[in-house]
């Protein structure tokens, strides 16, 4: 980090931490430095957050007039607002040779336009008759589209005001979101009646789910339009659209190295969901270039997961059906004089982009070899006559460029590994750099939506498909997703599992897709959880309980109830005949019949849970007390223990309680329980594993909060085992993956180490609960 870097940062008002991190970004910092120097502001600070904006975002302007004209566009005030910059970016990327049109560039950018309050509330009013049904229907669930609506009405209005004034609005016709005292109204009231405030309409999760909105509104309603995105020779987008019917393209592109996670759920929903939208299409594209770190497990799982959240790709491809081809390109770049083969060892090119004191950049000895050398050079890392390390092919770039995407990527390394998919075929490999693209540009990608790390590398993926000649997608990044209480990174997670910290890749602590599948999270949850999000291009660390919240919610609706107990405490009901057996219908859910219904044998002795048992009285326990009744769920009658048997430990083993003769007196609370009929083979024995946090604190990796590293994190009590519950009979029609409401526990799922042909049963807690927090 520079000194006088962070002083610099500081003279223009940054606080000393924003500084400092500005300072450390090597993504932004000399960029943003060259601006300031270049645009000269002369002691202004209104100027700062735009520059800083232009910094960070037009990495394809890096180095160019262009860049600079913007920046003191910002300076003198004509860009005042994050949508303004971003179209004079999309407008300075199309201006490819020649000075900049000020009139186009000042038209295509709103500036000098002024939307008033005003502007705004009529705009809203017009919006609102033209959207009354909408309005009506779905109540505040319109928001995000009534938003979206004005800002296409009202570019260049302000954004807050914009979003302000609508929800005011809403409130003023709906009534407050969430208002059960709330009537509806008409949007359009009959003149001189009273407006009546509408209902409001919740989504349901499965609802939420299927929704688009996140797709047409906010930072994804911003993206260009198929053909829109300016190419090198306007006949590649001739060409492009010729063969993609302007229809929008993307692609979920992971790397077959290792699991998905609840991060990659969020890129599975934007790249298929953005698609689906605009009746567009996704393909799922194995970028498998490193055949050293790839498993067909990963292939296979990736694949499961993507078909397990509800998706179909409309093709499966992979990055090595395109090997020769990235080769003869790669050969065209090097006759070209864009590419050069380096022998430099990994320390060396270290030093050449600055080393750690990040100092002056300086180029390889090899970059300015003869074309025809490089050429020999790369066929002979082709034939196998290089050892691994000993020569590797750069792209040209530029090492001047702050960007240090710009700083000779490597395009090809030597690799002697056997490919799943080429075997032996080859021993040089591309990397993600050289290859992302170009398969990209290969498969007509219209819209390449990645994560913000790769933001500078927008630059380099744009110069290299103009270097070639190509089709040119368009590369947009938004904020990746993380959770509380969750590690994330590939490498820690291959740590906890061969250290033995948890079971596999699929243990249900983890976040991987397959461990929270096997939890018993529904993909429907999964899905509403990330669209609900919404995109943004901030990284969110959002807590872990919102999930849940969306699981829990979800499976209220869709799980079946299954009484439960974990801690088995025998009750023989004494003035019940020894032989009395009788079977009770009840519902699988109760107030819901669409979920049918099941027996259960109901006989002289129950099991209840122990938790729901005391001996003496106690005026906020409202279960099961001596001398007090309490209700059997489902039972008519309750029952009233009467004496209590110990064991030589003075242990209470047993109660004797009585079941009343009618429903006369209604107890205050009912308690789940099971029968002994060894008839039905009841109750059924089960084992129960539950879960809580991997982690004690929510961020495991901040070395202030955790000082010991986050291994020393592990929640030693994040699993329980109880291996000795009792569940009703209704357990015998499970599979594994069945979820079921324990009732008065928490939801569950059939975990896949049960053998249910044989009777044996292991259930994973997927959620607790809501009450159980505030009870614990």
């Amino acid at each position: 980090m520079s000194e006088s870097s962070v002083a610099l940062f500081k003279s223009l008002g940054f606080s000393d931490q924003k500084a400092q991190e500005t300072a450390a970004n090597k993504k932004i910092c000399g960029r943003f430095e060259t601006l300031i120097n270049e645009v000269n502001p002369k002691g202004s600070t209104a100027y700062v957050a735009g520059l800083l904006t232009l910094a960070s975002t037009a990495t394809a302007l890096a180095g160019s007039t262009h860049l600079v004209y913007l920046g003191k566009a910002v300076v003198a005030e004509k860009l005042k607002t994050n949508d303004q910059i971003a179209a004079a970016i999309k407008f300075a990327e199309g201006v490819k040779t020649g000075e900049i049109d000020s009139k186009a560039f000042d038209a295509a950018c709103g500036v000098g336009i002024e939307v008033t309050l005003k502007d705004i509330q009529t705009g809203i009013a017009k919006l609102f008759i033209s959207k009354k049904d909408d309005i009506e229907k779905k109540g505040h669930g319109v928001l995000g589209i009534l938003i979206a609506e004005m800002k296409k009405e009202l570019r260049w209005a302000n954004a807050a005001t914009v979003k302000d004034e609508v929800e005011k609005k809403l409130v003023e016709v709906l009534g407050p979101k969430g208002d059960p005292k709330a009537q509806k109204k008409s949007v359009t009231p009959a003149a001189g009646s009273k407006p009546v405030a509408a209902q409001p309409t919740k989504l349901t999760v499965a609802e939420t789910a299927r929704s688009l909105k996140f797709a047409r509104e906010g930072a994804l309603a911003a993206l260009h339009k198929p053909g829109e995105n300016p190419q090198i020779n306007p006949k590649l987008m001739e060409d492009h659209l010729k063969r993609t019917g302007k229809r929008v393209i993307t692609r979920f592109p992971p790397e077959p190295n290792g699991f998905l996670h609840i991060g990659h759920a969020k890129a599975i929903n934007v790249n298929f969901g953005y698609a689906q939208a605009h009746n567009g299409r996704t393909n799922l594209r194995y970028d498998d270039t490193n055949p050293e770190a790839e498993e067909e497990k990963y292939f296979t799982s990736i694949l499961e997961t993507v078909r397990w959240l509800g998706f179909e790709p409309s093709q499966i491809t992979y990055s090595s059906d395109h090997f020769q081809a990235l080769y003869d390109l790669a050969v065209e770049l090097v006759r070209k004089d864009k590419a050069y083969v380096c022998h430099c060892t990994g320390e060396e090119i270290h030093e050449q982009r600055g080393g750690e004191s990040m100092g002056p950049r300086h180029e390889c000895i090899h970059r300015n070899r003869p074309i025809a050398e490089s050429l020999l050079e790369f066929e002979r890392m082709k034939n196998g006559e290089y050892a691994e390390g000993e020569a590797i092919l750069r792209m040209k770039m530029d090492m001047n460029n702050p960007n240090p995407q710009f700083w000779d990527l490597i395009a090809y390394r030597v690799l002697f590994a056997h490919h799943h998919r080429t075997g032996d075929k080859w021993c040089i490999y591309p990397t993600y750099d050289y290859t992302h693209c170009i398969c990209d540009s290969f498969e007509d990608i219209t819209h390449s939506l990645c994560t913000t790390e790769f933001q500078l590398s927008r630059e380099s993926y744009y110069w290299l498909v103009d270097a070639l000649e190509i089709y040119k997608p368009v590369q947009w990044e938004y904020g990746r997703l993380a959770l509380t209480y969750a590690i994330m990174s590939k490498r820690k997670l291959l740590q906890l599992v061969n250290e033995g910290h948890v079971v596999g890749w699929d243990d249900p602590r983890l976040y991987t897709m397959v461990g929270l599948r096997r939890r018993g999270f529904t993909p429907v949850a999964m899905n509403a959880f990330v669209r609900e999000l919404g995109v943004t291009t901030s990284n969110s660390i959002i807590p872990a309980e919102r999930l849940e919240n969306y699981v829990r919610d979800h499976l209220n609706e869709v799980a079946p109830r299954l009484m439960v107990v974990m801690e088995p405490l025998k009750v023989t009901l004494t003035n019940v005949a020894e032989n009395h057996l009788e079977y009770l219908t009840v519902p699988n859910k109760p107030r819901d019949d669409a979920m049918g219904t099941h027996q259960i044998p109901f006989t002289r002795t129950v099991y209840i849970d122990a938790s729901d048992f005391k001996e003496e009285d106690d005026p906020e326990f409202f279960r099961l007390i001596l001398g007090k009744r309490v209700g059997l769920l489902h039972v008519p009658r309750p029952i009233v223990a009467q004496e209590v048997v110990r064991n030589a430990a003075g242990k209470i083993v047993e109660i004797k309680a009585i079941l009343e003769d009618t429903a006369q007196h209604k107890p205050k609370a009912y308690i789940q329980w099971v029968a002994e009929s060894k008839k039905d083979k009841s109750p059924v024995q089960i084992e129960v594993r539950n879960y809580s946090n991997l982690f004690l604190h929510p961020n495991p990796t901040d070395k202030k909060a955790v000082p010991g590293g986050w291994l020393s994190d592990i929640n030693p009590n994040s699993l329980v085992v109880v291996d000795n519950a009792m569940a009703e009979v209704g357990v015998r029609v499970s599979k594994v993956e069945d979820k079921y409401q324990f009732v008065r526990f928490g939801y569950y799922c059939v975990d896949k180490d049960s053998d249910v042909a044989n009777g044996k049963y292991v259930f994973n807690r997927t959620v607790s609960l809501k009450e159980d927090a505030g009870k614990q």
